[in-house]
């Protein structure tokens, strides 16, 4: 990230109410507003459709992402349904096989009520074998939810544009931070902004950035006839969650990064699954019958679902995260009920390291 870009957003919202001149940005809570005069507007009629608090973050996102349009929306799920209301019923998408459990269950909703159909891959090989002039769009999650398997998103939107397919991409584990996937190729980035971009664990957002204007656009257009709305006070706090965020990341980061070196040669860690960057880690441990046992021994780690708060979480994917996926299906890829995932927070990295360290001594 350029210091320029990290300026940018310490002052995300600054110097945007002239008549006050508030350092923090006015909340406009504001449903409707009124016109100047008759066949006028002030750019803003209504808040589904726009609203100035919610335009500041929009903007911060779309500069932050290299797109062309920003939309937040109220969840990381609702993000994901406005970019599939894009495509006409019917519709093929060939989707990366590693996935979050709340993706699978909405793709094989979509699949019940016959309104798409979804392939799986595992590989770029794989990819290119499925893929034709019958697909619309390819979804990817790199890395992976929640082993951690990463693909080549050039690679991938280049393929893709062969066959006139858009290119998707689920960007909320390693952020913009250190990953662009529009600058890669890719046509159109997801994020549950609920986790890394909002940061901590008191916003539930989700954003959709667009590469180009039409297709912002078009999206735009959507979420105004539909209504996933994230209210104006949500956009204040995630407009206060960004102006931290290339210092929290980085602190998760360090934080990660010290763990993983900690664990490498640990006799209970059989497995460590990391991309190398970012805050999250998965692992697998010698013993799953200890399980249960070795999440009550932790004392910093919070057993939860979700990620990327300023607290450290600890997530037994088979029972929470992913547990709609079948077992058959997510123990094949990989998945396996030995598996943990820990999103690394804010903390002295010494505490978390201790912390696991003495639960895991239950294994020996």
């Amino acid at each position: 990230m350029t210091e320029e870009l990290s300026t940018y957003l310490a002052q995300l919202g600054n110097r945007m109410d002239k008549q006050t001149g508030a350092i923090s940005a006015p909340i406009h809570l504001s449903t409707t507003y009124s016109h100047p005069e008759f066949g006028k507007s002030t750019g803003f009629d209504y808040t589904r459709t726009k609203n100035p608090t919610r335009t500041i973050l929009e903007e911060g996102l779309a500069k932050l992402e290299e797109g062309a349009q920003a939309i937040v929306t109220s969840s990381g799920m609702s993000a994901i349904q406005l970019v599939f209301q894009l495509f006409p019923a019917g519709s093929q998408f060939l989707v990366s096989r590693d996935l979050y459990g709340g993706s699978y269950r909405y793709f094989k909703e979509l699949e019940a009520q016959k309104i798409a159909v979804f392939h799986y891959f595992e590989t770029v090989e794989d990819l290119k074998q499925q893929l034709s002039t019958e697909i619309a769009a390819i979804f990817l999650e790199t890395p992976t939810n929640p082993l951690m398997n990463e693909i080549a998103i050039e690679q991938v939107a280049s393929l893709a544009k062969q066959y006139q397919a858009l290119t998707i991409v689920d960007n909320t584990f390693l952020t913009p931070l250190r990953q662009k996937p529009l600058t890669l190729g890719a046509d159109i980035v997801v994020h549950s902004a609920t986790k890394f971009l909002a940061g901590h664990n008191d916003i539930l957002a989700g954003v959709v950035v667009a590469k180009d204007a039409e297709l912002g656009n078009r999206l735009a257009w959507l979420a105004n006839t539909t209504g996933p709305t994230l209210a104006s006070f949500d956009c204040w706090l995630f407009i206060r969650s960004l102006k931290t965020f290339p210092l929290r990341f980085e602190r998760q980061e360090q934080n990660a990064q010290a763990i993983v070196q900690a664990l490498q040669n640990h006799p209970a860690v059989k497995e460590i699954f990391y991309a190398d960057k970012g805050a999250m880690i998965s692992f697998k441990v010698v013993d799953q019958t200890k399980i249960g046992e070795f999440l009550e021994k932790l004392a910093i780690f919070t057993y939860a679902e979700s990620l990327g708060g300023v607290e450290s979480l600890i997530t037994y994917p088979t029972t929470q995260t992913h547990a709609d996926i079948p077992k058959e299906e997510r123990e094949a890829y990989g998945l396996t009920p030995d598996l943990l995932r820990l999103s690394i927070g804010i903390e002295s990295a010494t505490d978390l390291i201790n912390d696991l360290k003495q639960a895991l001594a239950i294994f020996a």
